[in-house]
This record gives C-alpha cells, structure tokens and sequence, in this order.
C-alpha cells in the first residue's frame, strides 16, 4: 500500500512537472510570436498600418485560445475571475494612461468617420490585442506554471510568483517592441515603464480582461491626442 502511494505521489509530482514544462513552452512561443510578427510584418515586409494590425489581432488571438484550449484553462471561468474588481483597476490603470498620453505633444488627427473608424480599430481592438499578448497572458502562463504547487498557497510565496509575472510582461513588452525597427532606442523604456501599470489589473486579479482594457485606454487617447505620434501606435513610418 505504501509502495502504490509513493507510485501515485511521484506521478503527480511527475504530472505537474509536465504542465509546468507546457505552459512554460507556450510562454517561450509568445515570446518568438511578440518578437516574429512586428519584425516580418512591419518591420521587413513593410505592411501598411491597419493591415499589420489584422495580421497582428489574428495571431494574438488565435494564439490565447490555442493556449488556453491546449493547457485545460477554461475560458468562462477565467474571464469572470473577480471581474467586478478587475473592471474596476483596468478603469483606474487607464485614467492613469490617458494621463500620461495627454502630458504629451498633441498631434493632428483624423476627423469625423475616419476617426469612428481609427477609435474603434487602432484604439480599442489592436490596443486590446497588445494587452492580451503583453501582460495578460505571461502573467497567466507565469501562475499556470506554478499551479498546484505550494508556493501557489502561501501569501509569500504568491508575491514571489507575482513579481515573476511582472517581470515576464516586462519581458514581453521588450521583446515585441525591440521587433519595431524604431524601438531599439533609448524609447523602448517608456512602453516598458507603462506596462507596470496596464499589467497591474490583470496581475491583482489574474483575470485576462484588466491588461486589455488599461491598454485600449492607452491606444484610445493615442489616437484622439498622439495620432502622428512617434511614440504609440507602432509602427511608425
């Protein structure tokens, strides 16, 4: 009997091994995907704007949900994970961008459907798909790496795995805007320095929807006051 519980305590051992293997595979995949996509869409092929955008949501998205479906983290439940709290910071962490967005140059902009059009597609959906991809899902897969084990249950040792998540998102963020010919500058530490406050819904709440709203936030206030900016809405002519 004590052989068939050591049998069973080292396949989970073994199983959890697996499953951490997995997401932090996936994790490695986001990074060449955050990298890959700016660098060969925009930066090589010289897509135009809002047509690397579409290719850029598509992957983004199709990418989380491969993820989620493949590693067993059940959409519904993810997204209602203490929504009400994570609405809520993604609203502050965006109050937070549109200031830092308004302290900036004002630009010239589109008007009248142009900008309808702009608001709702480089504001709100890319800007959407960049926090999924740059906060929500390391922070996630970061977690997922450490579920079950027992760090996940101690206060210590989830601020531990919380500043691991930060520091992935951080990672992401470098990573996807170093695929931005422009970026591999002194300017690549602003974006580095606002995904703190973009990850930080997504990060108290382990809910996928705070990092994506705080970010379309951003994009939205890019497009009504930074438009011709050289700083938001890559890639930039």
């Amino acid at each position: 009997m004590s052989t068939h519980v050591i049998e069973r305590g080292a396949g989970a051992h073994a199983h959890l091994s697996t499953t951490a293997r997995t997401h932090l595979a996936w994790l490695l995949g986001g990074f060449a995907l955050g990298f890959l996509v700016p660098f060969v869409f925009a930066d090589t092929l010289d897509l135009p704007r809002d047509l690397f955008y579409a290719v850029y949501v598509v992957a983004v998205g199709t990418f989380f949900v491969l993820w989620a479906k493949s590693t067993g983290q059940a959409l519904g439940p993810m997204f209602r994970r203490r929504w009400v709290l994570a609405l809520g910071l993604a609203l502050a962490a965006g109050a937070v961008l549109v200031l830092i967005v308004f302290g900036k140059d004002s630009t010239t902009r589109p008007e009248g459907i142009d900008l309808i059009g702009a608001l709702a597609w480089r504001g709100v959906v890319y800007g959407a798909a960049d926090g999924l991809l740059l906060s929500a899902f390391p922070i996630l897969a970061v977690f997922a790496i450490f579920e079950g084990t027992k760090a996940r249950q101690r206060l210590t040792g989830k601020i531990a795995i919380g500043l691991a998540a930060l520091v992935a998102s951080m990672a992401m963020t470098t990573v996807y805007h170093l695929g931005y010919r422009d970026f591999r500058s002194e300017k690549l530490r602003q974006p580095v320095a606002g995904d703190v406050v973009w990850s930080a819904p997504t990060l108290l709440t382990l809910n996928p929807i705070g990092a994506p709203i705080a970010h379309a936030s951003l994009h939205v206030s890019a497009v009504l006051h930074s438009y011709e900016t050289d700083l938001f809405l890559p890639p930039h002519e």
